[in-house]
């Protein structure tokens, strides 16, 4: 093993571009340089993921931050860091770092990178990013190129000006250090240019990518899960009925290559009498997808361009983490960014019911296959971040897989954890923003829940369950139409990234049912206690639901929020 690998391993380096590296080295080496993790033991990953966290304990404990949290004392091993240091969330680190006062931290800034907090409640949250860190950042970045474009292991296709339909959100976002990291390493071209397409709205960013990518193909692909599927429809939507005119209109400034390109492929869907699709325009060599609810777009998208996109794991705090390989089946962490503990849901859940408790963590070598955990990093390489709670929920499928030939864990992504509804990679929606929301409205609404469901197209939307007064429906004779109509407008008031649903993606992921007067008085008397807000446990909402089919009909109690 050689480069990166030998990185991990403390052994010194000499860093070349990989555009120079394509050029001097074999595949194989290049493979080992930035995939070779792939080939670790369990017991060589857990070595890496400690050594690194050793150093960063060093790091941290001298840090102002570090003595906040440590008040004094001192750590001479993970096992007293864990025992000491308790969970932690942003709230832990907010003053300091949303004035951005890198003199605390453990080692100096280099980036901001900023994302929305809490939608409605609190504007943003950002995290500082450390040479080293951007570093690492930069070669699991070319690891997760390098693997979108596998069909077998220590074979792949990347050039230098291969071209990169630019489908992100630019600086301060996280997806804005994509093209950052690559610029010093080899030559992508972005279609459209970075430059400019950081000025562009999404649509105009959607035409000018398409329109250049007719002239000169599209090699990579990367964005949002939901995202990439509404691209794709404006591509497959060129070829409908409805298009027609306007199509004319856009072929008359076209280029001839571009003309030719998309009057053949349109030929080719009136002979086999099917839509136009991305595919019959563009060959990918590699597709790469992030955010919540990829599974619901992954089966479309590989109808759309004929290669099923690689999910890779990202975010703000915690960085490039994790990838897909060439079998598409599970995400491996990479031991270099974050050292890695993990929450059980059992112990997830005795936390939801009572914050007091701490719930037990355990490391890499010790999940079980199957089951469900909440993951908790430290961001290593100088970063601040310490026992955090990301508030994402994972599946470890596997610890070794014959196919990849790994013998470290894999992960599936499930979700958000159980109190945040996030759709499609757009919102934060938790129980104060929708409290908010009703408080907002003044709607006589009695009591509610919320659940993140799935309609038949496996699409994610927000079901409201409400209880209304039943003085306001005798009075106001409200509907269920009425009602999502009028909550909408408040929903897109106090939370912008759910307003950018709307503008962005064309989708307003709101529906409401209304329950019978009583219902949640009837629940609470039979078994005692307050039903979750945020989606709560499925069989609590089966007993809510089988238990308003008994509740008095003349019945005119209720608590107003």
């Amino acid at each position: 093993m050689c480069g990166n690998v030998l990185a991990l391993c403390g052994k010194p380096v000499i860093f070349v571009k990989f555009e120079q590296k394509l050029k001097k080295l074999s595949q194989e080496e290049i493979w080992q340089e930035y995939c070779g993790f792939l080939d670790l033991s369990l017991e060589e990953y857990m070595q890496i993921q400690k050594r690194l966290m050793e150093e960063q304990i060093v790091l941290w404990s001298r840090s102002a931050l570090g003595q906040r949290f440590l008040q004094g004392k001192e750590l001479h091993s993970i096992a007293e860091f864990r025992q000491q240091i308790p969970l932690t969330t942003y709230e832990d680190y907010a003053d300091i770092l949303l004035q951005k006062q890198g003199y605390m931290l453990p080692d100096e800034p280099i980036i901001w990178i900023q994302t929305t907090w809490e939608g409605g409640r609190h504007p943003i949250k950002v995290a500082p990013y450390t040479k080293s860190m951007l570093d690492t950042y930069r070669n699991n970045v070319l690891a997760c190129m390098i693997l979108s474009t596998t069909e077998t292991k220590g074979k792949f296709d990347i050039k230098a000006y291969d071209t990169f339909l630019y489908g992100l959100a630019p600086l301060p976002y996280a997806t804005g250090l994509f093209p950052l990291a690559l610029q010093d390493e080899i030559q992508i071209d972005f279609l459209p240019p970075v430059k400019e397409a950081v000025t562009m709205s999404f649509g105009e960013r959607n035409i000018k990518g398409f329109k250049m990518g007719l002239s000169r193909g599209i090699d990579f692909f990367f964005g949002l899960g939901s995202v990439a599927y509404f691209v794709s429809l404006s591509v497959a939507g060129m070829g409908s009925s409805k298009s027609k005119g306007k199509d004319s209109r856009k072929l008359s400034s076209c280029s001839l290559p571009m003309l030719y390109r998309l009057l053949r492929a349109k030929y080719r869907c009136r002979k086999e009498e099917r839509e136009l699709l991305p595919k019959d325009l563009f060959q990918l060599k590699g597709f790469m997808v992030a955010g919540t609810d990829n599974h619901s777009y992954k089966d479309d998208l590989e109808r759309m361009w004929g290669i099923r996109p690689m999910e890779l794991f990202a975010g703000t705090e915690p960085s490039c983490i994790g990838t897909e390989t060439w079998t598409r089946n599970g995400m491996y962490f990479f031991p270099d960014t974050c050292f890695y503990e993990f929450i059980p849901e059992q112990e997830m859940e005795r936390n939801l019911s009572d914050p007091t408790y701490q719930p037990k963590t355990y490391l890499m070598d010790e999940v079980i296959p199957g089951e469900k955990y909440e993951l908790v990093i430290s961001v290593l390489k100088g970063g601040a971040f310490v026992r955090y709670r990301v508030g994402d929920v994972y599946r470890c499928v596997g610890l070794e897989n014959q196919e990849d030939e790994t013998h470290i864990p894999r992960f599936q992504y499930i979700d958000r954890i159980p109190t945040i509804i996030d759709i499609a990679g757009f919102t934060r929606i938790s129980e104060h923003s929708i409290q908010n929301v009703l408080e907002l409205s003044q709607l006589q609404i009695v009591d509610w829940f919320a659940m993140k469901e799935y309609n038949q197209d496996k699409r994610p939307f927000l079901h409201l369950y409400v209880e209304m007064s039943p003085q306001s429906l005798v009075s106001q004779a409200v509907t269920r139409e009425i009602l999502r109509e009028h909550l909408s407008v408040y929903f897109k008031y106090v939370d912008q990234d759910y307003k950018d649903l709307k503008r962005i993606l064309g989708v307003d992921p709101l529906e409401i049912t209304i329950l019978k007067c009583g219902t949640f008085f009837a629940y609470e008397q039979r078994w005692g206690k307050h039903l979750r807000k945020i989606n709560p446990p499925i069989y609590d909402v089966m007993d809510l639901l089988r238990l308003q089919e008994t509740v008095d009909p003349g019945y005119r109690g209720g608590r107003l929020l």
